[in-house]
């Protein structure tokens, strides 16, 4: 009798996989902790994928179309989306050691860093709209919140290391 019932738990709460289980406040908990990484690092990722298309098309793409202020325009946007998205990733990797609530909106920051910063710079090189190079800085500002928040983070979690 007394084997019976650690076989029922077993069979009612373990689904195959060494971390996961079919009970609802594990299974919330683990989703919790890591639904946040994973997006991030998929943001990332996709980031990473875009950078590299725009680099490759400015360079072959567009290097007859544009002129070489408006492809160096370009090309700051390829970089800085490029590193940002390495510093995303960097984020998303760091948020199960440090567990601080500041990297989240620290990864928030950068992606929204990268839509404003490099999407303004696109949209400048290719229209030719100065205009968009106002809105350049609003970026700006979130990358430089984006990474402020990380080194708080840090700072703030350096006894809660994991």
């Amino acid at each position: 009798m007394a084997g019976i019932v650690p076989a029922i738990f077993f069979v009612l709460f373990y689904n195959g996989d060494t971390h996961r289980t079919l009970c609802p406040t594990i299974d919330t908990f683990h989703r919790k902790h890591t639904m946040p990484e994973r997006r991030f690092i998929f943001a990332a990722a996709l980031n990473m994928l875009i950078a590299v298309a725009c680099g490759a098309f400015g360079a072959h793409a567009l290097k007859q179309m544009l002129s070489s202020e408006m492809l160096a325009v370009w090309q700051t946007a390829v970089h800085y989306q490029m590193v940002h998205a390495l510093g995303l990733l960097a984020i998303a990797l760091l948020m199960p050691r440090l567990d601080s609530p500041w990297l989240p909106r620290a990864g928030y920051c950068m992606l929204a860093g990268i839509v404003i910063f490099s999407g303004s710079l696109y949209a400048l090189a290719l229209s030719g709209i100065r205009l968009l190079g106002a809105i350049t800085p609003i970026g700006g500002l979130a990358f430089l919140a984006g990474w402020a928040m990380l080194a708080w983070a840090a700072c703030r979690s350096s006894e809660n290391l994991k």
